[in-house]
């Protein structure tokens, strides 16, 4: 199982990055995708999940407006677009997946993890 994350870099604030999630080796056919994100010398919080099964989508509630995840089945890819980049969002996002459902926020709930990609608002 990989998943593998791109779509990060540097932006001013203000701006918009949509990171991308590709799935290999997993079936992505149900379950759950998440994107993850942690800010140096802070916890790893979850702010938005996709239920693959039907698409139905959650967000954390601080984050909801700014945030978009959406899903192409056919291409086992996810996809988070961040809107309106603040200094605060700085931070390495990540990707996961899990089977089963609850914790959709709750990092130690998920059985898989991509390696992370680095986003920089200034």
């Amino acid at each position: 199982v990989q998943l593998v994350e791109s779509g990060g870099g540097s932006v001013q604030a203000g701006g918009s990055l949509t990171h991308s999630c590709v799935a290999s080796g997993y079936s992505v056919s149900e379950g759950y995708m998440a994107w993850f994100r942690q800010a140096p010398g802070k916890e790893r919080e979850g702010v938005a999940a996709i239920m693959i099964l039907g698409a139905t989508t959650y967000y954390a509630d601080s984050l909801k407006g700014q945030l978009t995840i959406s899903q192409d089945s056919a291409e086992s890819t996810v996809y988070l677009q961040i809107d309106s980049l603040k200094p605060e969002d700085t931070a390495m996002y990540y990707c996961a997946a899990k089977a089963g459902v609850g914790g959709l926020f709750t990092p130690s709930t998920y059985h898989h993890w991509g390696q992370g990609t680095q986003v920089t608002v200034s």
